[in-house]
């Protein structure tokens, strides 16, 4: 039995409002269900110890990977023109610990006013 031949890609039409607000964010705090993945973006500013959450995106495991592999994709070529992109300073790369809550040497919280954040860690 042959193998089915592939579909061609499609065009999609992308609309961007004339009246859409950029939000900056260099802080992105992910999560899951089985069903979907939930990117919130935020911004941290010096000296602030506090980040809000200034979007959230919700997206199916599917579509979460394949905006993974287009922004690796994206990263590879922009550190193909511009330069590998350095580690922040004074910051560890490692994984998440959940015993401390910390991250990339922050330690951080999920909370909010009024607990709209989700509940507030205990003591």
């Amino acid at each position: 039995m042959a193998d089915p031949k592939p579909l061609p890609p499609q065009r999609i039409n992308v609309e961007l409002p004339n009246d859409l607000n950029a939000t900056y964010s260099n802080f992105a705090i992910i999560s899951h269900s089985p069903h979907e993945l939930v990117i919130d973006f935020a911004q941290i500013l010096p000296g602030v110890p506090k980040a809000r959450v200034q979007a959230r995106v919700l997206m199916t495991p599917f579509n979460a990977k394949m905006l993974y592999e287009a922004l690796g994709q994206n990263l590879a070529r922009y550190e193909r023109t511009f330069g590998p992109i350095p580690a922040a300073p004074g910051r560890s790369t490692g994984a998440f610990d959940p015993k401390t809550g910390t991250l990339g040497g922050l330690q951080w919280t999920v909370g909010g006013e009024g607990d709209e954040g989700g509940p507030q860690p205990g003591p």
